[in-house]
């Protein structure tokens, strides 16, 4: 795969070395996704129990991995905006384990404010873009991705920032689809279809630039609404409309996608958020 990519910068052997690459990544992404639904299944985290197992996992990744949070007696790394999100889950389908969480923030009153209003609201730059333009029950903030360390052992894994999903891009080239990690993926898709499933039409995150082109590599292609500065790191404030998201999954992800769509929809529908 990394030579056809070099191959598809050629001006005449380029469109073929597309199509190429092409066929082969959409042949690859039917593969991933059957090995997906065999042996990982996205959950939403409904009870206190299956909440914990989500805030333990961030204490594992923000509190004792990355620093970025102080260190909890009860191992669990919980804030204020972690009663009105939705907290998504991937398991081991064998084990039950828990191998990654993502939440996404909904506010349900006009006094619910999302982490990045609260804590960055300084940081954007399109005032268009503010989610203060928006009422509360159309947007939500995507927020505190995590994979623990013992569920990133694979070469490809070994990357800056895969803690909290960001994805080695270089090593896609070489590796092809069969080394994406399977689980940053799955919970980008996870997000990006609660988002989808309560109808709602404005999404935020405050993030890393790299996992920004990470999530744009899947196809949910936020836009940078301002400078990026220092908080827990280099960080910038996006945002992506609901438009937007539903058009942008890659095609050779659109099953793997909808995988994970449809194990989530009938219990984002249960909750009572």
């Amino acid at each position: 795969m990394g030579r056809l990519a070099r191959l598809s910068r050629q001006p005449v052997i380029g469109p073929v070395a597309r199509n190429v690459m092409g066929y082969m990544v959409n042949r690859e992404a039917a593969k991933i996704a059957e090995h997906f639904a065999n042996y990982i299944q996205p959950t939403i985290a409904k009870v206190q129990h299956e909440k914990n197992e989500a805030y333990n996992i961030r204490h594992q990744v923000y509190c004792q991995e990355l620093k970025f949070e102080p260190e909890k007696k009860d191992g669990l790394e919980v804030d204020s905006f972690d009663g009105h999100a939705i907290h998504c889950l991937m398991r081991h389908k064998q084990s039950g384990q828990a191998m990654g969480t993502v939440r996404v923030v909904t506010p349900q009153e006009e006094h619910h404010l999302l982490p990045l209003e609260v804590h960055c609201s300084d940081f954007i730059d399109d005032g268009k873009m503010n989610p203060s333009r928006f009422e509360r029950e159309e947007i939500c903030e995507i927020s505190r991705l995590a994979v623990p360390a013992c569920f990133r052992r694979r070469r490809t894994d070994k990357f800056e920032g895969a803690a909290t999903g960001a994805i080695n891009i270089e090593s896609y080239s070489d590796d092809e689809m069969r080394c994406m990690p399977f689980i940053a993926i799955g919970l980008y898709l996870g997000a990006a279809s609660i988002a989808v499933h309560r109808d709602i039409h404005h999404a935020f995150a405050m993030m890393e630039p790299r996992l920004a082109r990470s999530m744009r590599f899947v196809g949910i292609d936020f836009e940078q609404i301002g400078e990026a500065r220092d908080y827990h790191g280099l960080r910038a404030p996006y945002y992506i409309s609901l438009d937007r998201l539903n058009a942008g999954i890659k095609p050779g992800l659109n099953k793997l996608y909808r995988c994970v769509s449809d194990q989530l929809c009938e219990a984002v529908a249960e909750l009572q958020l």
